[in-house]
């Protein structure tokens, strides 16, 4: 039985259609803009102009906005001009770099597709997805630790130490012309960033700034691929139209058309931590990104918080437990008033303490797939602590939500079931493969989230854990998230995965997999069944317990569970 209730939103009363059944449609008065992220980023630099919006501390360099809009234009020219033509596509293989936003930028203005690769992946993986979406020109980097770009590349195009710049031809990668190093390291076959970037001349980029109505903004501008837990990784493909509203209604949440804020970005520029909620969402009110390392390091992390006096962090759980445990030892003064954490679920321990010992102001959350280009729900301003630490957010604005059960049934609200999306956030496709789009997303437009959800009358949602994450105990459905929440509240504990492995009578045993702070010198399996005694059903209680070092996770900080469980029930057998 439907009934009519007042919500309030950015302190608006407005009215909206709600039910005894866990769906929510988000309306908003602000509409959304047809408007490519070329000419977002033309408006913003004639605001912004003399504002920083990069500082990369590690390359010990600042863009501001107009620099930015200068040099992406540069390079978009010079791309066009090396015979790339709008719809082509061009990799970016690159850790956390000025670099990297040029290059997505200079993309956007002349109407080719960024694809963002992981800076992480071998030989194998580069050759699959340039492959798949017939990237034409790659820029990649020098070395990261132990990952040599050039090397990979010689490994994935033979050919390339022979070949002259911008002319290669590979048997294994046919689309692939040209290889740009963002280094001055001169490699064969390969043009340096700098070379590349000088190679437009002024009427090329004056064509760029005047052609900027032909970018449409229903054009695909970034491809993302995802994580590939199972299978080879999916191409997900993004448009303008996707990416300039999401990172709006995001930048809104945030809050950053208040103030000016500088974000301490810890999180992959590739992921779409790093290309929506990040980068783009940035460009909207002048927002600083702050680049503290080209990889992920939680020391250099702090230093940037503590010198660049940054106001909002970008992070991931797993991100966050570094963080505190590297704040808990050096003490730093710390301006920090919003982190923002996303990627996965967090537990409310972690919150509270990111509040405790970070100082944060405000902890805010994020949710959303690289299908749904960034964010589906995301913490509204002015909410208590409650709803931010125990949800993942509101429903985001012009967006449907609903919780179903295996057949596709609405359930009721606050009860569990598979979480599907509608609107204009959800992706094109898969680039490629049809088959899978279809499997993804329904004729009625739904996408399926693949996530255990909760959704609540005020519109807020709570993401129990992945559906292929979920123990079956002896016919028990078990969600490892409520265990992970209890346990993450020890004194020792620093931080929990639960796992089901198999078991020969019951199918699954519930494993404890759990990281401890450094002052404690052991935890033992009854000392962890004592503390959940009287906090959750016997059957939930873990029967295995593993202490580790550290949890295998993808380059954008997610925990891989899968990989966890298939090391752990090795090790058992």
């Amino acid at each position: 039985m439907s009934k009519v209730s007042k919500i309030v939103s950015y302190g608006k009363i407005g009215w909206r259609f709600s039910s005894t059944l866990s769906y929510k449609h988000q309306a908003c008065e602000e509409p959304l803009r047809h408007i490519s992220i070329g000419t977002l980023l033309e408006e913003s630099a004639k605001k912004y102009r003399d504002v920083p919006a990069i500082i990369s501390m590690h390359q010990n360099e600042t863009l501001t906005y107009g620099e930015l809009l200068k040099k992406s234009d540069q390079l978009a020219a010079s791309l066009q001009s090396h015979g790339l033509e709008i719809g082509d596509r061009v990799g970016v293989y690159l850790p956390n770099q000025y670099e990297w936003v040029i290059i997505m930028l200079a993309c956007c203005r002349a109407g080719l597709i960024t694809v963002a690769l992981n800076p992480f992946y071998e030989t194998p993986e580069m050759e699959y997805c340039i492959n798949k979406v017939g990237i034409k020109a790659l820029f990649t980097g020098d070395k990261v630790k132990q990952q040599d770009y050039y090397e990979i590349m010689k490994n994935v195009a033979p050919e390339l130490p022979n070949c002259d710049p911008g002319k290669l031809k590979s048997k294994k990668v046919p689309t692939l012309k040209t290889i740009i190093h963002s280094t001055d390291k001169e490699n064969k076959g390969t043009y340096t960033f700098n070379e590349i970037l000088n190679f437009s001349n002024e009427t090329q980029i004056k064509n760029i700034q005047k052609h900027q109505h032909l970018i449409d903004s229903d054009l695909p501008c970034n491809i993302q691929f995802t994580s590939g837990t199972t299978g080879k990784p999916k191409a997900a493909v993004i448009s303008h139209f996707n990416l300039a509203n999401n990172s709006y209604f995001i930048s809104k949440r945030m809050e950053l058309n208040k103030k000016h804020h500088k974000v301490c970005v810890q999180v992959p520029l590739f992921h779409a931590f790093g290309t929506t909620i990040t980068i783009a969402s940035a460009i909207h009110f002048g927002t600083t990104l702050v680049f503290p390392s080209l990889s992920y390091n939680p020391e250099n992390n702090l230093d940037a918080l503590a010198t660049e006096k940054c106001t909002i962090a970008h992070g991931t759980p797993t991100m966050y437990v570094d963080l505190i445990n590297v704040q808990s030892k050096r003490k730093e003064n710390l301006s920090l008033e919003v982190a923002l954490n996303g990627g996965s679920p967090c537990s409310p321990e972690l919150l509270r303490k990111m509040i405790d010992v970070l100082g944060v102001k405000r902890v805010k959350s994020v949710y959303g797939l690289t299908e749904t280009t960034g964010s589906s729900f995301h913490s509204l301003p002015g909410e208590s602590q409650d709803l931010s630490i125990n949800t993942v957010g509101h429903l985001q604005e012009h967006l449907e939500a609903k919780i179903v059960d295996e057949k596709g049934n609405t359930v009721p609200i606050g009860k569990r079931g598979e979480l599907w999306i509608r609107g204009y956030s959800v992706m094109l496709g898969y680039w490629g493969d049809e088959e899978k789009t279809n499997e993804l997303i329904t004729q009625s437009k739904w996408l399926k989230t693949g996530d255990q959800f909760v959704m609540f009358e005020n519109g807020y949602g709570k993401c129990v854990g992945r559906i292929k994450d979920m123990i079956i105990r002896g016919g028990e459905n078990i969600f490892p998230k409520e265990i992970e929440d209890l346990l993450n509240t020890h004194q020792n504990i620093l931080e929990t995965q639960v796992i089901g492995i198999t078991h020969e009578r019951l199918g699954e045993e519930i494993c404890a997999c759990i990281r401890l702070n450094d002052e404690a010198i052991d935890l033992k399996l009854d000392d962890v069944k004592k503390f959940c005694e009287g906090k959750l059903a016997k059957f939930k209680i873990p029967t295995q317990l593993k202490v580790m070092k550290t949890f295998p996770k993808t380059t954008s900080g997610k925990v891989q569970k899968h990989i966890l469980r298939k090391l752990i029930e090795k090790e058992i057998n």
